[in-house]
């Protein structure tokens, strides 16, 4: 019982002299498991990047035969859009106010595989890579359609355009009328989802939007001045979150203010016109259309490219083989 009294007072002592020997310093605290709350004024933890930096995004790509391309997606309002081809500049532009962006390419994109990758430098210059890439896959051969695939980092690859798919048209929307009002105002309307909103854009500006009713129709007539000459117009159908979901791309020549004044023997030249069937409808046989270009030849560069908008004068069907 002795022995076991004293083993236990220097069990204590050596206790106290161990807590002692680390008040003083004489000897390392031992190091402490688990997770340790960090001090009030040690550096918090940063938050993860909120949603809206996981921008910039990929909604749509469609290209068509030739290898030019049409782009749309989103990014932070205001933020500058650059899109890269196998890692090398290929367009950039600026972001709407809504985040929404759309770029058409000048230059028609090389044949074989081409990736496209995507960053946005904000105000403040804060540069944001995508996490998303599209590979598209061009045809070394001319007449052929192209196929573009959407990768994203751990998900499924997915097609946003299969060969089959290229047309003048995608899904519900579609441009039918291009018109001119009395006071020779440019008319644009067309069909989409109904109540979905569409955006049309000259050249990458955005010159106005309208929603479609309930049977799915839209008109816009634009406040903003279009001045004669050739332009790049865009369609773009918007899903409910404000997102592109379909896109149109053709050329608009905007007719001079003095071929507006519209009479009999005049046509406006409509999205998927051509001389072809302008004539076939204006005499009964699509191959007079020579009539129609020689009596246009000033305006018509090459029988096989008119755009819609153009004006063109319709005379009367001359003899045929004299």
């Amino acid at each position: 019982m002795r022995v076991l009294v004293i083993i236990l007072i220097l069990i204590v002592l050596g206790f106290l002299a161990w807590q002692g020997a680390q008040r003083f310093g004489l000897i390392d605290a031992p190091e402490e498991t688990g997770v340790t709350a960090p001090a009030d004024d040690a550096p918090a933890v940063e938050d993860a990047e909120p949603a809206e930096m996981a921008l910039p995004n990929f909604d749509i790509v469609r290209v068509d035969r030739t290898g030019y391309a049409v782009i749309a997606g989103r990014a932070a309002p205001g933020a500058d859009v650059t899109i890269f081809a196998n890692g090398e500049e290929l367009a950039k532009t600026r972001a709407e106010r809504d985040g929404s962006w759309v770029i058409s390419t000048d230059t028609p994109l090389d044949a074989g595989p081409v990736e496209l990758s995507l960053s946005m430098t904000t105000d403040d210059g804060l540069t944001v890579r995508s996490e998303q890439t599209v590979i598209i896959l061009v045809p070394a051969q001319d007449g052929d359609a192209p196929r573009v695939l959407r990768t994203t980092p751990g998900g499924a690859t997915e097609v946003l355009q299969e060969p089959g798919d290229v047309g003048e048209g995608l899904g519900p929307l579609a441009l039918d009328v291009i018109d001119y009002d009395e006071s020779g105002a440019v008319i644009f309307s067309g069909r989409a989802s109904p109540g979905a909103v569409v955006q049309v854009f000259i050249n990458r500006q955005l010159i106005g939007q309208a929603q479609a009713n309930d049977e799915g129709r839209w008109m816009l007539s634009p406040d903003a001045t279009i001045n004669p000459g050739v332009y790049q117009l865009l369609i773009v159908q918007l899903d409910e979150s404000g997102r592109p979901a379909y896109a149109i791309e053709l050329p608009f020549e905007r007719a001079s203010a003095d071929a507006i004044q519209l009479r009999d023997g005049r046509v406006v030249v409509q999205p998927g016109n051509s001389l072809w069937r302008i004539a076939r409808r204006a005499y009964g046989r699509g191959a007079q259309y020579t009539i129609i270009y020689e009596a246009n030849a000033d305006q018509i560069r090459d029988p096989d490219l008119i755009y819609p908008g153009q004006i063109f004068e319709v005379p009367d069907a001359e003899a045929e083989d004299e």
